[in-house]
């Protein structure tokens, strides 16, 4: 899979989880997912790389001396971020689902 599909295919994927939420909220949101899909497409790649050489560099005579490789470092900031933008992207969607109950609750 390329960068750019894994991209598309969660710009839709969250586009689709967002389908039934009002339009104004979901223009609001539009830079969220594509920052999400972005963050997710770069982790994509750069996971792809640290299976290949870990997260860590280990000196081969010396097991103690060790350096953190810096996709290592960008993969875990990308990943935090990636995490607050979907618990954003959530939040939005439990502020939605409560004030649908709260209109269907009117006419009973």
């Amino acid at each position: 899979m390329l960068k750019q599909d894994v991209y598309k295919a969660e710009c839709e994927k969250l586009a689709e989880i967002f389908q039934e939420v009002e339009s104004s909220k979901r223009r609001l949101v539009e830079g969220l997912i594509e920052d999400a899909a972005f963050l997710k497409a770069e982790n994509f790649v750069l996971k792809q790389s640290l299976e290949n050489t870990g997260m860590v560099k280990i000196h081969p005579q010396h097991p103690d001396l060790q350096k953190p490789i810096e996709a290592g470092k960008q993969y875990l900031k990308n990943l935090n971020s990636y995490a607050i933008v979907i618990k954003t992207l959530n939040g939005i969607l439990q502020k939605n689902a409560i004030e649908e109950d709260d209109e269907l609750g009117e006419f009973e």
